[in-house]
This record gives C-alpha cells, structure tokens and sequence, in this order.
C-alpha cells in the first residue's frame, strides 16, 4: 500500500512580494513526512479568486491531502473561505459553533467582536471545524482540504490538534553521505548506487569551508533497510576513490 500523497498550498500577496517571509512549508513538510504522508507539491498564489478556486480544485483531484495557508482572518483581502466553497459548490453560512467560539474568546476583553471579526464565522457549508487553541477562530476541513490560518504559530497549533486523524503511512528514510569530494567527481557513482536500489533517490548538495570542499548526499526511502545499504555502498565508493565519507542521519527523519 502506497503512502497518502499531500499539497501545500500558501495563499497571500504578502507572501509573493517578499513582505512576508513563508514558514509554514517547510515545518509543514517535515511533519507530513514524520506523518508518512508524501508531499508532491507547494505552491504559493495570491489572493485572487480564480487563481486559489483553480488550483485547490486541481490540488484536490491530484492529491490525497491539501492543506492551505491565509486568507481566513477578518480583512477584506481575506477571501480563502468563500473561494473553498465556490471550488466545492458550497454556501458560506455563519456557523453556530464557530461563532459561540469566537464571542467566549472576546468576552471580558477590551477588543470589540465587530463585523470584520465575525467574519470568522463564516464557513463553507458542511465542513469541519479546525481547533485554534490559540486565537479561537477556527480553520476548516471541506473534503480533502485543510484549511489553516497563515500565522505559523497558529497553524502549527491548529495541526497538531489533527494530527491523529490524518491518515498515515511508513515515513521518509533520510540520510546524509557527507563527502570530501566534488559532485562532479561522484556524479557516476551515485547514479549508479541510485540505480542498484530499488525506491531510492539520492540527491547531491555541494559545501565549500575555507580551504575545504565537497559533498552532501542525501539518499532517502522508504524502506529503511534499503536506504541504509545503499547510504553504505555509496560511502564505501566514495572511500575507494580516496576521500572521506561518512553516512549520517538526517533529524526526524529515523
């Protein structure tokens, strides 16, 4: 049985004009492949109607698994809620749990729950609510879609409080080969371990240190044991040609 597959999708025009520094794939990332989810894709759109119901319908029909970022806060640029619904043939209603969530969060404080703050009580019809521990309004689930709020912070809170229920496979083996020699020098040799190893891929990532060169190869699969043979064979060919090599873990991903 093949591992669930997973998008990434980073909503806002903050993001796209640099304003915004994106952190949320890469932490996403990790925790899918902990997760034994495999992540195909993230792309990142701004905050134009046709642009997000176009690529969550696409994402939706690709993948097992979509989880966006932004759009679902108070202001008028905030359109991520109404565009799931249209992409899915949805109303959007004010939703009863969401709303008495957010009224026990402003009670006894001095921020007025306005009109653009109810906003956040508003859902596409039939989904699931998403917890937010940390600022109550809620995200949502609308068939394979998971929809969070753009704060890392929150979102990171919002994906633990799923994490249990979404489905899971064999996580990511990932280890690093470090090398005392150029890419271009092992290129052959990696090609080579890549293709002994059935389900392996081996990526190469050049460092340079004053004086000092070489490269990170980083072998990843999905059955441990064949990641780990062929991490070793790839050092022991590095070794045969006269350079260092050593394999090592990557974190999380044993």
């Amino acid at each position: 049985m093949s591992n669930p597959t997973a998008a990434i999708i980073i909503i806002g025009d903050e993001i796209l004009s640099g304003r915004t520094k994106d952190k949320n794939i890469g932490w996403l990332a990790e925790q899918l492949n902990m997760q034994g989810i495999q992540l195909r894709e993230a792309r990142v759109i701004p905050d134009i109607r046709e642009v997000i119901i176009d690529t969550v319908k696409s994402m939706s029909d690709a993948v097992d698994l979509v989880f966006t970022s932004g759009g679902i806060g108070p202001t008028h640029d905030d359109i991520t809620t109404e565009c799931i619904a249209a992409a899915f043939g949805r109303k959007v209603i004010r939703h009863p749990e969401a709303e008495a969530r957010l009224i026990a969060h402003y009670t006894d404080t001095d921020i007025e729950f306005n009109a653009a703050r109810q906003k956040m009580a508003d859902i596409p019809e039939g989904a699931t609510l998403i917890d937010n521990p940390l600022s109550a309004a809620p995200g949502f689930i609308v068939e394979n879609v998971h929809v969070f709020a753009g704060v890392p912070s929150i979102l990171q809170a919002m994906f633990e409080g799923l994490r249990d229920s979404l489905p899971g496979g064999v996580a990511m083996t990932r280890l690093t080969v470090q090398c005392s020699i150029g890419e271009g020098t092992i290129a052959a040799l990696m090609q080579s371990v890549q293709a002994a190893h059935e389900g392996i891929s081996i990526g190469s990532y050049p460092w340079f240190k004053p004086g000092q060169f070489g490269t990170a190869a980083v072998v990843s699969g999905l059955d441990a044991d064949v990641t780990h043979a062929a991490a070793n064979t790839l050092a022991e060919g590095v070794q045969a040609m006269g350079a260092d090599a050593y394999v090592m873990a990557l974190a999380g991903s044993e």
